[in-house]
């Protein structure tokens, strides 16, 4: 299966759910009108997009329909991808320009943030790339473990301690022996504990650090995993993470099993963070890089 279907798979859900109301509701008009743009904007609300983002969208169709003279309901469906693809546009690039560069992936426990680094490290690597894992969550024993059988699947190397560690310090070996090694990307796993957010605050600070004292002009990525399946909740989730660290991405799983994929819109636009990769499924290599044109498509074709 080509990338453009896996991804439009992993849509379906959206695409049945909203996508479909959308089309339903166009077809029950015969003309571009107020009360269009109004059922409009309530079913984008509905689908996850957010109030603000489903405002700005319908703003500039009526702009659009206006300036193009445009009068066929049918037309508007095409329109609006257009102004998703726009919107969703710029900063996706997964910057690792420097050797070595380094990407710390936090997020909060359930949102398959082990998993995902797993799955990023395989592509990484079936790029070519030198990929080494630290394993700086070291709350939970269970996430060393799986990040070890990951580092196995992918092919990268992994750098690890026992549970409980200082994280920074795992962090401090991991850019030792990676430049010891050649190594072109570093992926640390870290641990997000929301309901302290000083603690969290503290730990990635003293990590950035570390970051910042041994590889200071590396090309760095600060990736905030989500879940997709939690709809606005995960663009809470953003906002807090964003007060906490300076997030430079997104990574958002799990878009295969909701119909909520509006919540990319509300998170690109609503808080000006761009999505760098999109999960659609749980095999290996499920994990896509973002491509804002290849996901509206996906979203709005037949």
């Amino acid at each position: 299966m080509g990338l453009f279907h896996k991804i439009k798979e992993g849509l379906s859900k959206t695409r049945n759910g909203v996508v479909s109301q959308i089309d339903a509701m166009l077809k029950s008009f015969s003309v571009i009108d107020e009360e269009l743009f109004e059922e409009l904007e309530e079913l984008l609300v509905m689908g996850d997009v957010g109030v603000p983002t489903a405002e700005k969208i319908c703003d500039q169709l009526r702009d659009i329909v206006k300036k193009n003279n445009v009068t066929d309901p049918a037309a508007v469906k095409f329109l609006l991808r257009d102004i998703v693809t726009k919107m969703l546009e710029g900063g996706e690039q997964l910057n690792i320009s420097t050797y070595p560069a380094i990407i710390l992936v936090i997020g909060v426990n359930g949102v398959g943030k082990t998993t995902t680094i797993g799955k990023m490290a395989k592509l990484l690597t079936d790029a070519g790339n030198n990929v080494m894992l630290a394993a700086a969550d070291t709350f939970r024993a269970a996430a060393i473990d799986q990040l070890d059988i990951w580092a196995q699947r992918s092919g990268a190397q992994i750098i690890k301690q026992k549970e409980g560690s200082d994280p920074a310090a795992v962090v401090y070996d991991a850019i030792a022996a990676a430049k010891a090694r050649d190594v072109d990307v570093i992926i640390c796993d870290t641990a997000g504990r929301l309901h302290n957010k000083k603690h969290l605050m503290d730990e990635l600070a003293k990590i950035n650090r570390v970051i910042d004292r041994e590889l200071p002009d590396a090309a760095k990525e600060n990736l905030l995993v989500l879940d997709a399946t939690t709809g606005q909740n995960a663009v809470n989730q953003a906002e807090q993470f964003r007060q906490a660290t300076g997030i430079t991405g997104i990574i958002l799983t799990k878009l295969d099993g909701t119909a909520k994929g509006g919540v990319v819109l509300a998170i690109r636009d609503g808080l000006g963070i761009p999505v760098k990769y999109i999960g659609v499924g749980e095999q290996i290599d499920d994990l896509q890089p973002f491509n804002a044109q290849d996901f509206a498509r996906a979203l709005f074709d037949e």
